[in-house]
């Protein structure tokens, strides 16, 4: 299986509730979501990238630590969840698991993917919010919540107040499942 990759390395989580921890991160390449507000918009074209084999991303992974004392890989983009990447992203997911990988898909919050979702140890979700450009799906919001609410978190770019009243407005509709699972919803 070939995997359209922008970028393999080893960082430290830069937001939400595993802030800090180090892992490495795989970031592939292609993105239809189109947020304004995007800060990486390098990864959007599908056709820039590397094109890699799982033994290879596996093998970038390794050298990049993973395998020594970093378990953790963090899958990112462009978006993992994109139709092109589905089926790469469970293979990578299916081979790194058995290796003692603790892995995190970067949901764009457009797409649902119960073998992924399944497969993985945590989803990142995001909500985008007005300034985005990006309506959010609240059917795929609810099915998250609702289904993997012990392994998310529900994260929003906040750019305005149009954008905090949005979220604001989101949380007070789902109030109830988010206390009562403890669905951590980083702004």
């Amino acid at each position: 299986m070939i995997h359209r990759i922008n970028s393999i390395y080893r960082a430290t989580e830069g937001e939400g509730i595993f802030l800090g921890m180090p892992q490495v991160f795989v970031r592939y390449q292609g993105c239809n979501v189109g947020c304004r507000n995007c800060d990486s918009k390098d990864t959007w074209s599908f056709r820039g990238g590397k094109v890699l084999t799982t033994d290879m991303v596996i093998e970038q992974c390794e050298k990049e630590g993973f395998g020594e004392t970093r378990q953790r890989v963090s899958i990112t983009g462009g978006d993992p969840l994109d139709e092109e990447h589905q089926e790469s992203v469970l293979e990578l997911v299916q081979n790194l698991k058995p290796r003692g990988a603790w892995v995190n898909i970067e949901a764009a919050g457009d797409k649902f993917n119960k073998s992924i979702f399944d497969s993985v140890d945590f989803v990142s979700f995001d909500v985008k919010t007005p300034s985005t450009g990006v309506e959010v799906n609240l059917d795929i919001l609810e099915l998250v919540i609702d289904k993997y609410f012990d392994k998310i978190q529900i994260k929003s770019v906040v750019f305005d107040k149009k954008d905090f009243d949005f979220i604001k407005d989101l949380q007070k509709r789902f109030e109830e499942k988010i206390i009562s699972r403890k669905i951590p919803w980083i702004i």
